[in-house]
């Protein structure tokens, strides 16, 4: 988790956060979390399950997700959407939304596309880029 919230390129995280406020958050009571396990102890990638809002729009639900560095590319943000779209079924989800895909982290953009994901609304200038200065953050959407 580190090094993607230090390089502040895809995740509206403060780049200074501390460990225990990153465990913290991503480990929050209201969330469902798995990892890809490359062998060894060594982490691939994660992500986060739970509700997108509660009560009334709880049927829908919000996934976050981070890939190692090296891992990206290789397949480990498929199989960990996969299982996310598996886990959110049995779980009695009936769609999933993304709510801030930053625009320029085209990787992402591009699976999501493949796993079914719509752009279903767009906020300009929203995510405050590093290197390309503001850019645009997507809402995606997919039943189930």
């Amino acid at each position: 988790m580190e090094p993607v919230i230090r390089a502040g390129e895809t995740y509206s995280l403060p780049r200074d956060m501390g460990r225990e406020e990153a465990l913290a958050h991503w480990f929050a009571h209201d969330r469902s979390v798995f990892v890809a396990d490359g062998g060894y102890g060594e982490v691939l990638g994660t992500y986060y399950l739970r509700a997108n809002r509660p009560g009334p729009g709880g049927h829908v639900a919000n996934a976050g997700f981070m890939v190692l560095g090296k891992a990206a590319g290789n397949g480990v943000g498929q199989a960990l959407c996969e299982h996310a779209l598996a886990a959110a079924t049995v779980q009695g989800f009936s769609a999933m939304q993304f709510n801030f895909v930053v625009s320029s982290n085209t990787g992402a953009v591009r699976l999501w596309q493949r796993m079914g994901f719509h752009e279903v609304g767009r906020i300009p200038d929203a995510f405050q880029h590093p290197k390309l200065g503001l850019v645009d953050a997507l809402v995606m959407y997919r039943k189930l």
